[in-house]
């Protein structure tokens, strides 16, 4: 997979988010995949081989985690 640069971070949240409600980026979200904490806004996206794209923890590549593996902080 290659990492993708988002210019406009919440317009791509807001098109591509794949559950109703997109957070802002200024959210603090954790993965469950590193346990790490994180901003919303230093997601980073991937696309692979068959031009899917996926919004991923920060921590990637080293970290697997996707959006769907960010829960809030409380």
């Amino acid at each position: 997979m290659k990492e993708i640069k988002i210019e406009d971070k919440q317009k791509y949240l807001e098109e591509n988010y794949p559950f109703a409600n997109p957070p802002k980026l200024t959210d603090r979200k954790r993965c469950i995949h590193c346990e790490k904490e994180m901003t919303v806004g230093d997601y980073k996206v991937f696309i692979d081989e068959y031009g899917d794209e996926y919004i991923c923890c920060p921590n990637a590549p080293k970290c697997d985690g996707t959006v769907i593996d960010w829960f809030p902080l409380d």
